[in-house]
């Protein structure tokens, strides 16, 4: 059994935006990848003392790891559309601990074929379950819908364990003509994500609301743009007249974003809100795409960034299933510890999104293991986590 506790927290975030911050406590214990305690060190000193890892947060703020809910990748660690190797491990970097794959469709010479597609998305998925880059948990293997497909298809891809799929590349005359594929995955209990807005790579169309309705995705892929964005009044009414998560990326249109996520929070709807970057595109690599995000919509919207957190881990954990994002006993140990940068006139975590500067990272776990200390993306942090037994071979980010 391999332990680790994470303890002299200042604030620790719930990943969870209707309690995001978790009162009165300042220590977490994890057991073989999973948390097992989240309270007071004066009441799990024991757990502390006997753990074979102790990161001290140094008063610092702990959270739950970054989840990317739109990051293609393809096979590997590496991105065809940037001709970047090892991108993903540096994205473990800026705090994302987590990605999910919004389909292969960067994969030079892509499939199209019932046969192909189920090929790529099985194939990708296999791969990463055996693949952790950076020690990151990356959902890969979305299935990219395409006409071929029957329903045989997707009871043979839920076989196979394939639960994503990404609607808006596939070769349909019209987008609504894919309802039928996008009604078959969601039967067979995977999730759709679907293409918003104007084209993003050439081959794709533009995907407008009339055509959403008649789709009904679980997802609505940027929102705010992929990176073009639609009219107000059609994001409106995938707002007001669906229960789409709506999903606001780094790639997208932020003037856009920042009116969706307060009308989202003002409705009563924040629920739906999910982050991603939708990276690596032609707006390039970014391992700071997610955090960026957070610190953009948090200073500009005026919301609690604490609940914006919230959006960027517990949400798409919960739309999409998945094991990590939060802060609680059961929960996989994904998490992250982080201060104001050094410079800033904030003097904690928080404050710094609050105003839109970018926290400094300096501790990254994943599955229970310390996978970096003092990122070498962010900004340093005021105050830097310190680790027993020392780590000397991860404390040189910069």
């Amino acid at each position: 059994m391999s332990t680790l506790a994470i303890t002299n927290a200042g604030t620790v975030l719930s990943g969870d935006f209707e309690s995001p911050v978790i009162a009165d406590v300042d220590t977490v214990i994890t057991e073989d990848g999973v948390i097992t305690a989240v309270g007071r060190r004066s009441d799990l000193a024991d757990l502390v003392e006997a753990a074979d890892v102790v990161i001290d947060a140094q008063g610092s703020t702990l959270a739950p790891g970054l989840i990317d809910s739109h990051c293609h990748v393809v096979l590997g660690d590496y991105t065809p559309r940037q001709k970047t190797v090892d991108f993903l491990a540096s994205y473990v970097h800026g705090g994302i601990t987590s990605v999910i794959s919004p389909g292969e469709i960067h994969a030079p010479g892509r499939p199209h074929s019932a046969v192909g597609v189920k090929a790529l998305a099985i194939a990708a998925k296999t791969c990463f379950d055996n693949f952790r880059p950076g020690g990151m948990r990356v959902h890969a293997g979305a299935v990219v819908l395409e006409p071929a497909l029957t329903e045989k298809d997707f009871a043979d891809l839920q076989d196979a364990g394939v639960h994503l799929a990404k609607f808006g590349f596939g070769r349909y005359e019209d987008p609504s003509d894919g309802v039928d594929q996008v009604r078959w995955a969601q039967q067979h209990g995977i999730t759709v994500m679907c293409h918003s807005g104007g084209a993003s790579i050439p081959g794709s169309k533009p995907i407008t609301p009339e055509h959403l309705l008649k789709l009904a995705p679980d997802v609505c892929g940027h929102v705010n743009g992929g990176p073009t964005s639609l009219d107000q009044a059609g994001v409106d009414v995938i707002i007001e007249q669906t229960e789409m998560a709506l999903q606001l990326v780094q790639a997208g249109n932020l003037k856009s974003s920042v009116r969706i996520l307060r009308k989202a929070y003002e409705e009563g709807r924040f629920h739906r809100i999910v982050i991603g970057s939708d990276t690596p595109t032609g707006t390039g690599v970014m391992p700071l795409g997610v955090i960026k995000t957070v610190a953009e919509l948090s200073s500009f919207s005026g919301i609690d960034p604490a609940q914006i957190w919230a959006a960027a881990s517990g949400n798409n954990a919960r739309i999409w299933g998945l094991p990590s994002g939060f802060v609680r006993q059961g929960s996989a140990a994904d998490l992250v510890v982080m201060d104001a940068p050094w410079g800033s006139t904030a003097d904690n975590a928080l404050g710094a999104l609050a105003i839109g500067d970018i926290p400094g990272i300096s501790a990254v776990v994943t599955d229970g293991v310390v996978r970096g200390l003092l990122s070498r993306n962010t900004p340093r942090a005021a105050r830097l986590a310190t680790a027993r037994p020392e780590m000397t071979h991860l404390a040189g980010g910069h």
